[in-house]
């Protein structure tokens, strides 16, 4: 099985599904033809920056932290961004100055389902996302692009 046909499968099947088990996610793998196993599925989740989040209905179950961004984004992203911090469920990043609206694209473009705004002024963005949850995600998806 193509690694790669296989991680995709997993981003569309967790973007189209409140997925909550490995067991379920192995399912829907198994219903598009793809067969793994479960420390496989881990070493994907894993990967993918796959993390577990409470839903709007109060669904604990996985959201991407896969980029659909172009690599030259995240470079832009990890150059503009100094700090990122959240308080309950909005994300704030300290930025060098005029570099703000730079990382806030990035961001939009990602088009994340727990990203519900964004603002960008000269030096600081802000995320509004759904969930204080999704907002702690967040931080950690953002955390990992500012080391790329």
């Amino acid at each position: 099985m193509d690694k790669k046909r296989r991680q995709t499968a997993i981003i569309e099947i967790i973007t189209e599904n409140e997925v909550e088990t490995q067991n379920e996610l192995s399912r829907l793998l198994s219903e598009r033809g793809i067969n793994a196993t479960q420390a496989t599925l881990s070493r994907d989740i894993n990967e993918l920056h796959i993390t577990k989040c409470e839903s709007e209905d109060g669904v604990n179950r996985y959201f991407s932290g896969i980029s659909t961004v172009p690599v030259a984004f995240s470079g832009i992203f990890a150059q503009s961004v100094l700090s990122v911090d959240y308080a309950m469920n909005t994300v704030v990043l300290k930025c060098h100055a005029g570099l703000a609206d730079a990382a806030c694209k990035v961001v939009d473009e990602r088009k994340l389902e727990s990203v519900i705004g964004t603002i960008a002024g000269d030096d600081t963005v802000f995320i509004l996302t759904k969930t204080e949850n999704h907002a702690k995600a967040l931080c950690v998806r953002l955390k990992q692009m500012m080391k790329k």
